[in-house]
């Protein structure tokens, strides 16, 4: 049985860490634990530090400032036990990869040079595939495949090494909401089916707001981390921005009205694409 969310050693352990570029300070003297099975969803305005953070995890940066452990070691790149789900991108139309392809490379893409796949690998993609509803066009080219098609892909990729963390970039933005439903639901069934900590920036918190155990919510330089009816309040979201802000809940959803870049956290079908935080 799969331990309850929040149970265990921490898979990620941020100690007084800061990041910043230059003068400008993304966020500052965040201590976090996130633990096997938990929910984290990751919040803020464009340029907050979100895909930062991301990129912090994965060993692609490093802080500016105090200690991280991610599965108790000092966070490196290509870590087989970190799964990673980008955001939709269309691919070129005469790409030639295919559906399978893309979910084998989950698994033998830190091998150097091609190697022929092996029975069970074959298997392997086949039961992913399966897994995310992605059968159908398994071998058909990535760039014929509509968004809500490939991050189904994405995801079957980013199970492919039995991850214990699960980082999502954006993973919802450009697709409907029958998609959305979809994606975050292979997302929360790997968490409690295998006890994987899910780390998921977004803007929209509504599609994920009846899975989510705790909101990390950056802005301004700073941050606030709790759950959800404690941080998406109007007392904390005013005090976080240093102005008045208004969150609403209407009909079950959360709106939040007057903070900077407000639409992008209660709009999604406004969102315009953007590319990420940061320099």
């Amino acid at each position: 049985m799969t331990a309850p969310a929040g149970a265990g050693e921490p898979v990620v352990s941020l100690r007084e860490a800061t990041l910043a570029y230059g003068p400008r300070v993304l966020w500052r003297d965040l201590d976090l634990d996130i633990r096997p099975g938990e929910f984290l969803a990751v919040l803020g305005p464009n340029g907050s530090g979100k895909t930062s953070l991301l990129r912090v995890l994965l060993g692609g940066q490093s802080p500016t400032g105090g200690s991280l452990t991610v599965l108790g070691q000092a966070p490196r790149r290509g870590n087989r036990r970190i799964g990673y789900i980008p955001q939709h991108t269309a691919l070129a139309a005469h790409s030639t990869l295919r559906a399978r392809d893309l979910v084998r490379l989950g698994m033998d893409g830190h091998r150097w040079g091609p190697t022929p796949a092996r029975a069970a690998t074959r298997r392997r993609v086949d039961e992913l595939l399966a897994h995310v509803g992605a059968t159908p066009y398994a071998d058909v080219p990535l760039g014929r495949l509509s968004g809500g098609e490939l991050q189904r892909v994405r995801v079957a990729q980013a199970l492919a090494s039995d991850p214990r963390l699960l980082l999502c970039d954006e993973p919802l933005l450009s697709l409907d909401p029958r998609h959305q439903r979809t994606v975050t639901r292979l997302v929360d069934e790997r968490r409690r089916s295998a006890g994987t900590a899910v780390v998921f920036v977004t803007h929209e918190i509504n599609p994920v707001l009846g899975l989510v155990d705790r909101v990390l919510y950056l802005a301004q330089g700073g941050f606030r981390v709790g759950p959800p009816d404690e941080v998406m309040t109007s007392s904390t979201l005013s005090e976080l921005y240093g102005t008045r802000i208004d969150v609403l809940r209407v009909r079950g959803r959360i709106v939040v009205v007057g903070a900077p870049d407000a639409a992008t956290v209660h709009d999604h079908a406004s969102e315009p694409p953007h590319g990420g935080d940061g320099p």
